[in-house]
């Protein structure tokens, strides 16, 4: 049975660790606010981009450009997006247990016949997937400094290896940013681009735009830039939500440790309870012999 000095140590040593738990929330919830005002900031230039590159996709229909190519799947690239460090409860784990599960269901057939490359993004992805699979390459350490430097060269990359038919398709797994306390796992394509459709917002106009120096030149043009600000998108919602999943999973945890110190000191107070009453009775029973002789 547990004595008082060692409840009393424990009860110190919860309090101890109560104060780094709630410094982390603080800490990520001040990181959050600048994550989200990044990721808002970033909304502006991306919806600009689909939205210029909608309205040529629907003028130029019959178009055929080498991005959009949806040919026979042979070789695979799965981007694996996660966080650089842990205590952020089931954040890297969800998106861990997606790509798993694609690796080992809808892409076992291209997997066991080494045809696909897997891309960790994150310390926790790499160190995961480098024990159990073949890793084609991987990024730790990246969002302690995330730039979009980072995004447009992967990008670029990827993009080359599509173009030359090295691969075939590159889906993206990573943690959607929903709100500080939800976060949803989610994989979405990369390459081949899926044209948007947003024939529900078509607005009919009598407008008739000018394009220098002409469409074809110009999707040419936006289509890299797309899926630059696609992937950084993603990177930025990933870290967001990281943030977020930090924060909520540090301010559970105080609230934990301090039931803990509840209990704990409730156990303390009894346990002293009744060692002063033993105490008390020792004393009492030996006035009382004293007493009878």
């Amino acid at each position: 049975m547990a004595t008082l000095r060692d409840i009393k140590a424990r009860i110190t040593g919860v309090k101890n660790t109560q104060q780094i738990t709630k410094a982390m929330k603080m800490v990520a919830a001040a990181r959050l606010r600048r994550a989200q005002e990044n990721m808002i900031n970033a909304r502006p230039y991306s919806r600009k981009i689909e939205e210029v590159l909608n309205n040529l996709l629907n003028i130029e229909k019959n178009l055929q450009h080498p991005l959009f190519e949806n040919r026979e799947i042979k070789r695979i690239a799965l981007v694996i997006v996660t966080s650089d460090r842990g205590l952020c409860g089931a954040f890297n784990m969800n998106v861990i247990r997606m790509a798993e599960s694609l690796l080992l269901d809808e892409y076992k057939a291209y997997y066991e016949a080494g045809n696909v490359d897997i891309y960790c993004v994150g310390k926790k992805a790499y160190d995961y997937f480098s024990k159990r699979f073949n890793v084609a390459e991987g990024f730790p350490g990246i969002f302690s400094d995330l730039k979009f430097d980072f995004a447009a060269t992967m990008v670029n990359n990827l993009r080359l290896k599509f173009e030359a038919g090295s691969v075939d398709k590159v889906e993206i797994v990573f943690n959607e940013f929903k709100s500080v306390v939800q976060q949803k796992t989610d994989v979405k394509q990369l390459l081949p681009v899926v044209k948007i459709d947003s024939a529900k917002e078509e607005v009919k106009s009598n407008v008739e735009f000018i394009y220098e120096p002409d469409k074809v030149s110009i999707i040419d043009n936006l289509l890299p830039k797309h899926l630059n600000a696609f992937f950084w998108k993603i990177l930025l919602e990933s870290y967001a939500a990281e943030l977020g999943a930090r924060m909520t999973a540090m301010d559970m945890a105080t609230e934990n440790a301090k039931d803990l110190i509840r209990s704990l000191q409730i156990t303390y107070n009894k346990e002293r309870q009744a060692a002063i009453t033993s105490e008390i009775l020792e004393i009492v029973s030996g006035a009382n012999a004293l007493r009878g002789e």
